[in-house]
């Protein structure tokens, strides 16, 4: 990792944000809206508002975390109550489910920013995303939203490297999308399967397990555990027993591991 070339661009980020003189940040406690919003409160003060979006998509292990470092960072968080779960082009959880998440939340945010005389929106989008097919990014062009991590060419590995030098909690922090995307594309989404699958992978994180997703099919939930974890887990037939009973409480008729471990995106390799 080039150190110098870390720094020009950190100073870049830095220049940016100077130069908006204020600014809305959507936050989610993820290593990349973090790190957004340290530097936001870094170089415009109170000019720079942190704002998440809480809505039953969240995990309540997440909002939690978000909520503890904005409190020890001073942030003063705001929260808006997002409503994209009742829409039904949401619900419908076609390809382009996070374009109608973010739109949601863009024009809340929109609407607080005129309210509060906020020149700008911004979110947590890294260079890195550029690769992938990321539908909220439309939404966030038409809302013109800015990206200042990608503007100052930021990395997902360089931004951790930037977390730890600021000392946040969040710099190595397993990905957490949305808790959406545990669901088969095409298959409906509703706040009481959202809560579900919440509850389910508090179950397995209680173990101490960092990396889990539970995906959701119907009566079955399929585990899947990061690979450095998994041989473990697989190890001890008590946590497996205790799992299974505590997910079928939850309305699992059946609970089984993948054996491939955790995969980004994997729930959508199963089409209804």
């Amino acid at each position: 990792m080039d150190l110098n070339l870390i720094s020009q661009k950190e100073a870049n980020l830095q220049s940016r944000l100077r130069s908006l003189k204020s600014v809305m940040v959507a936050y989610s406690g993820g290593v990349d809206s973090s790190v957004l919003a340290y530097y936001a409160r870094a170089q415009l003060n109170t000019n720079a508002l942190i704002v998440i979006a809480v809505s039953p998509s969240l995990a309540e292990d997440e909002l939690a975390f978000a909520r503890q470092q904005g409190k020890q960072f001073n942030w003063d968080v705001i929260e808006i109550a997002t409503d994209e779960v009742a829409k039904p082009e949401y619900q419908a959880n076609n390809e382009m489910r996070c374009y109608f998440c973010k739109t949601e939340l863009f024009n809340c945010m929109q609407k607080i920013a005129a309210q509060k005389n906020v020149a700008y929106l911004a979110y947590g989008a890294n260079l890195d995303d550029l690769a992938d097919f990321r539908p909220g990014h439309e939404a966030a062009r038409q809302f013109k939203v800015l990206s200042p991590l990608q503007e100052a060419q930021l990395t997902k590995a360089e931004i951790r490297h930037l977390a730890k030098a600021a000392g946040l909690p969040s710099w190595d922090r397993p990905q957490a999308a949305c808790l959406s995307s545990r669901f088969p594309t095409f298959v409906p989404i509703t706040p009481s399967k959202l809560s579900q699958v919440d509850q389910a992978e508090s179950v397995l994180r209680s173990l101490g397990l960092r990396q889990v997703r539970v995906r959701h099919h119907d009566q079955l939930a399929r585990i899947e555990i990061a690979a450095d974890e998994l041989p473990a887990f697989l190890a001890d037939a008590g946590n497996q027993k205790m799992v299974a009973d505590k997910l079928k409480e939850l309305g699992y008729e059946y609970v089984t591991i993948d054996l491939d471990g955790y995969r980004p995106g994997s729930a959508n390799l199963v089409r209804k």
